[in-house]
């Protein structure tokens, strides 16, 4: 992938990648999913928190790419800078997995939407759903092959096609709106706030996903300051599309029934207001967002490999470029483990909410690496670089940034963090590979450290796995 002008990428375009890359399978699922566990007294504190600790880590994005301009691929260079090639590795690895994960759950969720019409396609992991499933793929396999320009050009086309049928459900909805059953779902508050609040967190991880898009191709920005506009413009846009999807549907329905819709749940939602049209209309959105969200993710996965392995992170061949510059491995790789998890669903009871976990959980250690480095980042300036108010801003924003993905480590949970540690094991294996390549040692003395304890996490993990396989 080259820099030259003519790949030079432009505030709109960025802010759509942005858009495109968080608008996704994740707001077309929220009714259900926070139905699921929350009514809307905590689904307002939930976007309280998150929207508050995400937006604390999209002013981080910005300050990094402002202070840091010889950062690229943020995820990756970050960690790697603040921490060291193997907390580089871990946080490249990790948010790659996430973003095949979440390409994964798009197509599970692609093919449920189909089999509310289409009964052979049922949940999205029947074999015929996973044949289609994988015709899809390979389809925008190759029109990856065919460039970056094309490819975010048409990302940025499907971003403005597919906001505009989320802008019309939440204009129906409003219209339709209700202080009845409102009243009664405030009322419902068996489980206590807390519980409510915690069982939301990874909800809001997923449809966060992306915020970093920007960040991930500022080597091809135009103008740096590009970067974190596009990012705060992205992330202030979709959290009052998120805010606005999660709540309305309480002022139509009661929670104990929107809790048990068929995913995607905005289109039951519209449903159980204008009958099969509004199922139908959702459903076709969700189709051309999902695969909006799809390609810029797809981008994104192979940015993440291609720039991880330039900095010799990962095994040389995924630097390597074909004659039309493109990192054809890194490409190949991306489609090649969805492709693989997409068959895995077919022994799922709930493939796109088991997706969505393990999408949300593998990227919470990549997102703590960018806060901590923030705080790391500040302490290094110079005097003369900052002035003491603006640094004391810049330390509150990175702290809390902090704080806010250790709680959504707590919120995790240990079952999915060991789950996670059971990918970042053997993943390991590239990094190894890659410091032999180098003719280095495979790690330092803290390195050791942490990859025994990721290996100590992947063994439980088996362990569990083995255990519940008996039962």
């Amino acid at each position: 992938m080259n820099s030259t002008d003519d790949q030079k990428l432009s505030l709109p375009v960025l802010t759509a990648m942005v858009v495109g890359s968080m608008v996704g399978a994740g707001i077309y699922s929220l009714p259900r999913n926070f139905a699921l566990e929350a009514g809307p007294t905590a689904a307002v504190i939930s976007w309280c928190i998150a929207g508050g600790g995400m937006f604390m880590l999209a002013r981080v994005f910005q300050f990094l790419a402002e202070i840091r301009p010889d950062l690229d691929s943020g995820i990756f260079a970050y960690a790697r800078d603040g921490f060291g090639g193997y907390a580089g590795f871990l946080s490249a690895f990790g948010y790659w997995m996430a973003g095949c994960f979440g390409n994964v759950s798009y197509r599970v969720l692609i093919k449920s939407t189909l089999g509310a019409f289409i009964p052979a396609f049922g949940n999205g992991n029947t074999p015929i759903a996973i044949a289609v499933s994988s015709v899809g793929i390979w389809a925008f396999h190759w029109m990856l092959l065919r460039g970056i320009q094309q490819a975010t050009l048409i990302n940025a086309i499907l971003t403005v096609v597919k906001i505009l049928p989320i802008f019309v459900f939440i204009g129906i909805l409003s219209v339709h709106a209700s202080s009845e059953p409102f009243t009664i779902n405030l009322a419902d508050n068996a489980r206590g706030l807390v519980p409510q609040v915690k069982g939301t967190m990874l909800v809001t991880v997923f449809v966060f996903l992306g915020i970093e898009g920007a960040s991930v191709y500022s080597r091809y920005a135009k103008k740096r300051s590009d970067v974190g506009a596009a990012t705060i413009l992205g992330f202030a846009f979709v959290l009052l599309l998120l805010v606005l999807v999660t709540l309305l549907p309480y002022a139509l329905l009661l929670r104990p029934d929107i809790a048990v819709m068929r995913q995607p749940s905005m289109a039951s939602v519209l449903g159980a207001v204008l009958g099969a049209p509004g199922t139908a209309f959702i459903g076709g959105a969700l189709i051309v967002s999902v695969l909006g969200a799809y390609l810029a993710w797809s981008l994104i996965c192979a940015e993440v490999l291609y720039s991880s392995a330039r900095a010799q992170a990962m095994p040389g061949i995924f630097a390597r470029r074909n004659a039309r510059q493109l990192p054809t491995a890194a490409i190949w790789l991306t489609s090649s483990v969805v492709q693989t998890f997409v068959i895995s669903t077919y022994w799922s009871t709930d493939a796109f909410s088991l997706m969505l976990r393990l999408t949300s959980a593998m990227a919470l250690i990549p997102y703590l690496f960018v806060a901590a480095f923030g705080v790391k980042a500040i302490h290094a300036l110079s005097p003369s670089a900052i002035s003491s108010r603006k640094r004391f801003q810049s330390y509150a924003i990175a702290i809390i940034a902090t704080i806010y993905t250790v709680f959504l480590l707590y919120a995790c949970g240990t079952q999915l963090l060991v789950m996670s540690a059971l990918l970042y094991g053997p993943g390991s294996l590239l990094y190894m590979l890659a410091q032999r390549e180098r003719g280095k040692a495979f790690f330092s003395a803290p390195e050791w450290c942490v990859f025994l304890v990721v290996v100590g996490g992947a063994l439980v993990a088996i362990y569990e796995l083995s255990i519940s396989a008996w039962r």
